[in-house]
């Protein structure tokens, strides 16, 4: 028998998991009251923003992935793109090689807001006074704030006092973080979305008022705030101060946007991924590499495997995924290009940054890319900060990490350099309702360690553009209108052309990795010696690694590494030892913050299950 840290659920009536069990439960309130998964999904988003504002926000950014019932998967891209006066020159101008990790500068147009406002628009059934209520409790009555949000909050105190005051009312009140088992308010969000349900109450009907609040958003009261933030000089990871690029008229053009999937087909499954603005074809192009017969589960082999054809992907993707550019998609998945990268995949792991050439076409790398080693400034596999007094991170590369650099957190949390270096991370939430609508979203950015709180909103600007290159010609080169590549990559798959599960994990350019074990786990579960459903696919010891350019400042990279959870079978470890991985053991439960939902079409049983890395990610349903 095979036993798990917690049961799967499984039921006919709903399911939601979510990174948060407060969210997961708001989520599940919605169900209960009559709403479907997209008015759930809304209303457990904007609990998030409330709940884990140090991975998320309302400025932030999330792709949704959707299934409707009957009908055909959907992206809705919350990305927003680079505004008009973000470009190469004018950073260059600044005497910058990196866009800033924090700080208005490596604020794109915010886009969060505007997908959530189109998926209950247009998918939805409930007001916008029905699911905004969950959120405008918490910040308004308080909710017990999870250790890591204090911790995070502690970790840039002397910023928020010395520089980001404005973040330091909303966070530092009475000059105390907040505190585990304490009440914590946010009473400035809370009147944010007060004012806002006050503004458009008049405007009709429930399609009405959503188009009214999108509008509030993008040229009421709210657009004049976040532009005035931008404008404040605001010190950032440069050791500058800067001020933004955003405009009235960035934020007055922009909304979000359907569009098809990028998708493949493996096995009887279709994998649904966002395009490549996002990493989500890396999922796919790892699937395309895999030979017909796998090793087995958790074996060396099988790890090893997986490992080198991640690095393959990634490479792929630092040479060829952008928005600034045509991706060459069809080339990247099709038979003849995988079969001849599949061949590169030897018995000894690679150390080197290998892109192909889809069609013949020549990869081009940043010149920063192309540099990096494990001796970089900008690398400390200790994290950010001295090595001597930092605690081993899960992920020894800068970026959206696997495990917060911060006496006992354990998760995927943000990590904080005492000169005000902040990486956050991310958030998950899926959803399946009894009619069997499915979504899958990955919301991000805007976190309270990215920008100073705007003071009118009690939320900051997001830093996504941190993730583009101020290098010209590249596919993810700054460039004005243009969404940076975001790490930002929800999956819904399908067998036999039916939506059956929808899965995600924060993580940063971790997060593809983690996908990927997870969704073979479930996938191959009829030949895998005594099965592993979505709770145990979830549990299983976890890897990563970071033999490519991290998405985030300062873009470390250490080739040939791999991180692997310390309950893994130390005969495995061994052998990739002598394979030549740089093999480092995080702590047992630190690799992945998977959540999952799926419907049994055959049945209409619906299952959920969450990961219990972090203790707080949870999954409810009936």
């Amino acid at each position: 028998m095979r036993f798990t840290t917690r049961p799967t659920l499984q039921g006919t009536f709903g399911m939601v998991s979510s990174t948060h069990w407060l969210a997961s439960q708001s989520a599940m309130a919605v169900l209960e009251n009559g709403g479907n998964a997209y008015d759930a999904a809304v209303a457990g988003a904007f609990v998030l923003h409330v709940v884990e504002p140090h991975l998320n926000g309302p400025a932030g950014e999330v792709p949704i992935l959707l299934a409707p019932a009957g009908g055909e998967v959907r992206v809705l891209c919350g990305q927003g793109v680079a505004p008009a006066g973000a470009t190469v020159a004018h950073y260059k101008g600044l005497g910058l090689d990196l866009v800033p990790g924090t700080g208005p500068l490596a604020a794109a147009v915010p886009g969060a807001f505007d997908a959530w406002m189109l998926l209950l628009r247009d998918h939805g059934t409930k007001s916008l006074a029905d699911v905004l209520a969950y959120a405008i409790g918490y910040a308004e009555n308080g909710h017990a704030p999870v250790e890591n949000v204090g911790a995070t909050v502690e970790a840039v105190r002397e910023l928020f006092e010395t520089e980001w005051t404005s973040s330091a009312q909303v966070y530092l009140p009475d000059g105390r973080a907040p505190r585990p088992g304490e009440l914590f308010r946010n009473p400035a969000l809370a009147a944010t979305w007060r004012r806002l349900l006050a503004e458009v109450e008049a405007a009709g009907d429930r399609v009405a008022q959503i188009e009214a609040a999108r509008e509030v958003w993008r040229n009421g009261f709210i657009a004049e705030a976040l532009l005035r933030q931008s404008g404040r000089p605001t010190l950032d990871t440069s050791g500058e101060r800067h001020t933004g690029t955003l405009t009235a008229a960035d934020l007055a053009g922009w909304s979000a946007a359907y569009e098809a999937p990028a998708t493949y087909d493996w096995n009887g499954w279709t994998v649904c991924k966002a395009g490549p603005w996002s990493q989500g074809p890396v999922l796919l192009q790892q699937l395309a590499l895999l030979p017909p017969e796998l090793p087995a589960h958790g074996s060396a082999d099988y790890v090893h495997l997986l490992v080198e054809g991640c690095k393959l992907a990634m490479a792929d993707r630092e040479a060829w995924y952008g928005d600034a550019a045509e991706v060459p998609l069809t080339e990247l998945l099709s038979p003849d290009y995988n079969a001849a990268r599949r061949a590169l995949v030897t018995d000894e792991a690679s150390h080197e940054l290998r892109p192909g050439s889809p069609g013949g076409r020549t990869p081009r790398l940043s010149a920063h890319a192309r540099v990096l080693a494990t001796d970089d400034p900008g690398f400390n596999p200790m994290g950010v900060g001295e090595p001597t007094v930092a605690k081993p991170r899960t992920s020894p590369v800068p970026g959206e990490p696997v495990a917060s650099g911060v006496p006992h957190a354990r998760g995927a949390d943000p990590d904080i350099g005492a000169d005000g270096t902040t990486r956050g991370d991310t958030c998950h939430l899926d959803v399946v309702d009894r009619w069997g609508n499915m979504v899958a979203a990955t919301p991000s950015g805007g976190w309270l360690q990215s920008n100073p709180v705007v003071p009118e909103l009690g939320f900051p600007l997001g830093t996504r553009l941190q993730m583009t290159w101020l290098e010209e010609g590249l596919p993810n080169s700054l460039t004005p209108g243009r969404r940076p590549r975001t790490t930002l990559t929800p999956s819904i798959a399908l067998r036999d052309g039916v939506p059956v599960l929808a899965f995600g994990t924060p993580g940063g350019d971790q997060q593809d990795q983690w996908q990927l074990h997870f969704f073979l786990a479930v996938a191959l579960r009829a030949r895998i010696r005594g099965g592993l459903d979505l709770q145990g696919a979830i549990d299983a010891p976890n890897w990563h690694n970071d033999s490519f350019p991290g998405s985030f400042y300062p873009r470390g990279m250490r080739p040939g590494s791999l991180t692997l959870e310390s309950r893994t079978d130390p005969a495995v470890v061994a052998e990739l030892r002598r394979r030549g991985h740089d093999v480092t053991l995080g702590d047992p439960w630190s690799e992945g913050r998977l959540c999952a939902v799926a419907r049994d079409p055959r049945t209409g049983v619906l299952s959920a299950a969450a990961n219990p890395r972090g203790m707080q990610g949870y999954a409810v349903g009936r």
